[in-house]
């Protein structure tokens, strides 16, 4: 791999490309996302594990019976939105913290985002393209792409379902993990012992 600086054409048709790599609402709306259940109680839970602050990603993995089985969270780099920038550093802690489903003919377990950042609750570029870098990291990982939710100082909402609250929002202290009714589920990951002792309970 070679390092350098792109030509003007070469940086305006990445710039364009990049421009591709996001979603708008309506696609986002018409691609069949499942809608959670209970999102107030996933997006309490994830507050309370990973304390969100601004420019915060928190990728969880559900069950079918929309159980958390995994989760982590990190920063966002300073730099445009990029969807497939988002896709890669998705994928990246998908594969930290759970095994991939490719073997399965089809996804059971689902992804969830939780993306924490400045500015209101109406839909940005930024989201759009975390939206496409979910879609994709999900298929890459063979899961099931699930619901995107921006925590704002608005609150929290479910974007394409119109599903929200006033909190937990971005700038909310979490609520005492004890107030969950799921154990406490660690960042780095499916195969621990907590995780084994918490399936042999139910």
């Amino acid at each position: 791999m070679t390092f350098g600086f792109a030509p003007a054409s070469a940086a305006a048709s990445t710039s364009a490309a990049s421009a591709n790599r996001l979603l708008e609402p309506a696609e986002w709306a018409a691609a069949g996302i499942p809608l959670l259940r209970n999102p107030r109680e996933i997006v309490s839970g994830l507050h309370a594990r990973h304390h969100p602050q601004p420019a915060t990603a928190v990728v969880a993995v559900l069950d079918p019976d929309e159980r958390l089985r995994a989760s982590a969270s990190f920063v966002r780099r300073p730099a445009p939105a990029d969807g497939w920038m988002f896709r890669n550093a998705l994928l990246a802690q998908l594969r930290r913290v759970i095994p991939h489903d490719l073997r399965r003919r089809t996804p059971v377990r689902t992804a969830v985002l939780l993306y924490c950042r400045a500015g209101d609750a109406r839909w940005t570029e930024e989201d759009g393209a975390w939206m496409w870098g979910l879609r994709d990291a999900c298929t890459l990982h063979g899961l099931r792409c699930g619901a995107y939710i921006t925590l704002t100082r608005d609150g929290w909402q479910v974007l394409g379902e119109g599903r929200g609250g006033r909190r937990p929002h971005s700038a909310s202290a979490p609520e005492p993990f004890a107030t969950s009714e799921a154990p406490p589920i660690p960042r780095t990951g499916g195969a621990s012992e907590v995780l084994r002792r918490a399936a042999a309970a139910r």
